[in-house]
């Protein structure tokens, strides 16, 4: 899909979701977005490049349009995605992100999607870290988790948030992936707070989280992610750690992988200011029970570190300059690699 036509489908989806018989109640409409945009420049020279050089650029890394609609207890959301230009060197990539219809009884805490849902457990992480414009989770930017898939998903919280659940059964190979055969994933999340602080929201204080992934991906191999995670989260200071084991096999006869992933961050606001520093360290071992003895990007542990501050110029707008890091057991793998492990990024983020 190209940006015109995307220009073109989003005014006919308002006027879809609008559409009513003579005599209906009127659903409501919203239309909003989000904008991230950076400068990134490469420490290390990357020889692969056609003249050896440290890769910079400008760039959309991505931007969502979102049109949303609510009438009674149904209610209905299409987000568009558009993707940074790593797709194709001279287009970026359009695709539905969410898409569902959504139904919430009277007076009740429970949720049910069907669609192109968001999955148990990426919104609540990010929502926790705060910075999705820096990029993905450790979870999805390693590939084992994504933030939605097309499935029936449930969300359900007692006790003013207190105790939240989500839950649902996925074709398990996310929304950017070709449709799945018969076999399916079941996922769910429960997040029990703990300990209350003076951030009232569904992530504020001490909380202690599960998640659990059990499927078969194409073809019948096991697919399986157990991860436990202990978050803080108050006005000044967000500190969230997680453990995760997975478990992987690209049919029902190959050996299965145990992988580990390992992750941890902060966020701290600087008293009466809009800044805000922030810090996390991802390390993740795709393989856990072997250690090859040279750089492997399939089996080596990696180790990723983000360290930045941002501006809160806005409501709306927000700024992040940050350093991301990456190293792997027993160096790097290919020039490519070492050429675009140590990056220094310029953010910017509009919401609308």
């Amino acid at each position: 899909m190209t940006v015109r036509q995307l220009a073109l489908t989003i005014p006919m989806v308002v006027v879809v979701l609008s559409a009513r018989p003579a005599g209906a109640q009127s659903p409501s409409v919203s239309v909003g977005g989000v904008i991230y945009t950076n400068f990134h420049y490469q420490l290390d020279r990357d020889t692969s490049l056609a003249v050896d050089g440290r890769r910079n650029n400008f760039d959309v890394e991505r931007s969502y349009i979102t049109v949303s609609s609510k009438s009674g207890i149904f209610s209905g959301r299409v987000t568009a995605d558009v993707d940074g230009r790593r797709a194709a060197s001279n287009q970026q990539t359009i695709r539905l992100k969410y898409a569902y219809v959504a139904l919430t009884p009277t007076g009740s805490q429970l949720t049910l999607k069907l669609g192109a849902v968001q999955t148990p457990f990426i919104e609540f992480d990010e929502a926790m870290w705060g910075y999705r414009m820096q990029g993905t989770m450790a979870m999805q930017r390693n590939g084992y988790l994504t933030s939605s898939d097309f499935g029936f998903s449930a969300d359900m919280s007692w006790m003013n948030q207190g105790l939240e659940v989500a839950a649902g059964v996925f074709n398990g190979e996310g929304y950017s992936g070709a449709p799945g055969d018969q076999y399916k994933d079941v996922a769910g999340r429960i997040s029990v707070r703990l300990l209350r602080s003076d951030d009232a929201s569904r992530l504020g204080g001490l909380r202690a989280t599960g998640f659990a992934l059990v499927g078969q991906r194409n073809g019948g191999g096991p697919r399986e992610r157990y991860l436990g995670m202990l978050s803080w989260r108050s006005k000044a200071l967000t500190v969230a750690a997680q453990y995760a084991t997975t478990t992987d096999s690209l049919s029902g006869t190959a050996p299965e992988v145990e992988g580990e992933v390992i992750s941890a961050y902060a966020t701290y606001g600087v008293p009466a200011s809009p800044i805000r520093l922030l810090a996390r360290v991802d390390v993740v071992d795709p393989d856990a029970d072997s250690e090859p003895d040279t750089p492997s990007l399939g089996a080596g542990r990696q180790t990723r570190v983000i360290a930045g501050v941002s501006y809160q110029a806005t409501p709306n707008v927000r700024f992040l300059a940050d350093a991301d890091f990456a190293s792997l057991n027993h160096g790097s793998p290919s020039p490519a690699f070492e050429g675009t492990r140590r990056t220094l990024y310029f953010h910017a983020e509009y919401k609308f």
